[in-house]
């Protein structure tokens, strides 16, 4: 197991590090963190300074991540069998030590899902039966078609586009209900936006951002 770490800067402490944590997809027990510079506020904000963190996380030797890598091939080429669907399954990695799975094939549609549910859950029940019982834990993102890709880029379009609503007409915008996947697209896309904030309301699954230009509030 090696180490490695990020720096991230926020208006606060605790905003850096949830952005941190956003960007590697981990929870707060699974990294270390340290703080690097305080965050200062000025008078009426003049002179004020960021908070800057350093973050800390494990990333899996490769051999382990090429195990995961061939455990979730095999899982996956069952699960899809069953489903009577017919998929080529690329395997990638990432930095960070995940895995990367794509899919490719007709009917990829049936594999998506309404607004990538059935995906996500595919995604979900991958990353359960790999990584059960196991010391070291891998995430594995699954996509098909590139959709996650696609759908990122309109999901920061529409984040800049209700970004610059907040702004216009002084007010919170809410946006619709998303999975915790595309919060993360959305706070990503906004994190340096000047003039606005963004955070989290409801619970799972009507959860959705609300972007502000108002003080911070708790995000995911």
């Amino acid at each position: 197991m090696m180490q490695n770490s990020i720096e991230v800067t926020g208006k606060t402490e605790e905003e850096a590090i949830a952005s941190a944590l956003r960007q590697l997809s981990l929870q707060r027990d699974e990294v270390s963190i340290e703080i690097l510079e305080r965050s200062k506020s000025g008078f009426l904000r003049i002179g004020s300074t960021p908070a800057v963190v350093k973050v800390t996380y494990d990333v899996p030797d490769i051999s382990t991540a090429e195990g995961v890598a061939e455990k979730a091939k095999c899982f996956l080429e069952g699960l899809l069998s069953r489903m009577g669907v017919d998929a080529q399954i690329e395997l990638g990695a990432k930095e960070d030590g995940s895995v990367t799975v794509e899919l490719r094939g007709d009917g990829m549609g049936a594999i998506i899902g309404r607004r990538g549910e059935t995906l996500d859950a595919i995604q979900h029940l991958t990353n359960y039966a790999v990584n059960r019982g196991s010391e070291e834990r891998i995430h594995i993102c699954i996509d098909a078609e590139n959709y996650r890709s696609k759908r990122e880029e309109s999901l920061v379009h529409l984040a800049e586009k209700m970004a610059a609503k907040a702004l216009k007409y002084r007010r919170s915008m809410a946006l619709e209900p998303m999975n915790s996947y595309e919060r993360h697209v959305i706070h990503t896309a906004l994190q340096d936006y000047p003039g606005v904030t963004t955070g989290s309301t409801g619970v799972e699954p009507n959860r959705r951002v609300v972007i502000s230009c108002e003080k911070a509030k708790t995000q995911d």
